[in-house]
């Protein structure tokens, strides 16, 4: 397994590194590529982030890699799935498991021009999310699976007299995709699945994570980790455990 945590920095550190390590966030006027573009590197920076909290857990295979680290670097780890092959955020695979944890990060940072709202592109996110858990569930029972799906602390206040807000909308749509506790259980179903409000703009930046469901409970990024961490350990017993937020062999 790798070493231990890096002192001075936690999740939160991370990612607050990677979100200001971002260029200027285009404006909502900004041409589609600008905004692509955007959203595909803060996706790539929070995949880096993710990982190397991972690999300061104990994680020592978890992929993205560091930039420059030969075949562990890129942004994206293809992982063969029980319905076809799928592309994962941020992977921990070994060859004696396969697939021990996948993270899917998915970002929504601009409003809609028309709906003056960032809800346009929620549904096509919620299929793609939920088909990957089904996917890797599929293929990897045990897997543990968390989702992210990140928008600018805005989409918390682009309610209206006649809507809710973005935000209390994804946390709706997705309340029943989060806390697969079984390997048995749904393959739809993550085992942990967060709603995150991030403000890239602010130095330093921030990120906010809320358990899907529950929007009035902040979940700290190092607790994020935790959790995922103790999942780990509880589905590999005899592989692994859990102590300290850090996996270590059984």
């Amino acid at each position: 397994m790798g070493g231990g945590r890096q002192r001075g920095q936690d999740a939160s550190g991370r990612v607050r590194a990677a979100l200001a390590s971002l260029g200027a966030r285009p404006d909502d006027a900004a041409s589609s590529s600008e905004k692509k573009k955007y959203s595909e590197d803060m996706s790539a920076a929070l995949a880096q982030a993710f990982a190397e909290e991972l690999r300061a857990r104990g994680m020592a295979e978890a992929r993205p890699g560091p930039p420059g680290d030969g075949g562990r670097s890129g942004a994206e780890r293809r992982i063969a799935g029980g319905i076809g092959a799928k592309r994962v955020d941020v992977t921990w695979a070994t060859e004696e498991s396969g697939l021990l944890l996948g993270i899917s990060v998915k970002t929504i940072n601009f409003v809609d021009r028309k709906s003056g709202n960032f809800q346009k592109n929620l549904t096509n996110r919620r299929g793609d999310m939920l088909f990957e858990a089904v996917t890797l569930h599929k293929r990897f029972p045990y897997a543990v699976l968390a989702g992210i799906l990140c928008f600018p602390e805005d989409a918390a206040r682009d309610d209206t007299p006649q809507r809710a807000s973005t935000f209390l909308n994804a946390h709706q749509r997705f309340r029943l995709f989060t806390n697969r506790l079984d390997p048995q259980g749904r393959d739809e179903q993550y085992e942990r699945f967060y709603i995150a409000l991030h403000d890239a703009r602010a130095r330093p930046p921030s990120m906010r994570f809320f358990l899907a469901g529950a929007p009035a409970l902040e979940v700290p990024a190092p607790t994020v980790f935790d959790e995922l961490t103790e999942l780990l350990g509880a589905r590999n017993p005899d592989l692994y455990d859990a102590c300290g937020g850090r996996l270590r062999r059984a």
